[in-house]
């Protein structure tokens, strides 16, 4: 009896209790639409038109021209992640008659820089890009 009371007990605790990653697991943007350094790696090649590089990445964020007039796209994308996750009650309500709760943020951010630099006839001449995560 007293073993089941305690079993009891523990699986209370622990119900309901999530950890971050679990939380962050559930609310991640996984779309296929989304600029990630393997897309780039994968569709981006030199020759392409700068009509295909749109249809793939989108429009990009800046557009400059080099010294020899031709055209060079930025493609700037910062991603923040955040996740909290809270947990109350649990035995601490049952034996101590009061509520008590804990809880873990985590944050984080995640950026990517592509550059494409275009010839005079609009196709990709050279591509590169950067990313980071902090």
């Amino acid at each position: 009896m007293k073993k089941a009371f305690i079993v009891a007990m523990v699986a209370l605790f622990l119900t309901g209790c999530m950890t971050v990653a679990q939380h962050r697991e559930g609310v991640q943007d996984d779309s296929a639409d989304r600029m990630t350094v393997g897309k780039v790696q994968r569709k981006i090649r030199v020759g392409m038109s700068g009509a295909e590089v749109a249809q793939i990445l989108g429009s990009p964020n800046i557009v400059s021209t080099d010294g020899q007039r031709r055209e060079v796209w930025i493609y700037d994308k910062i991603t923040t992640d955040t996740a909290y996750s809270t947990s109350s009650g649990g035995v601490s309500v049952l034996i101590l008659g009061r509520s008590g709760s804990s809880g873990a943020n985590s944050k984080s951010q995640r950026t990517l820089t592509v550059i494409i630099k275009l010839d005079e006839s609009k196709k990709v001449r050279d591509f590169a890009y950067h990313t980071s995560r902090f």
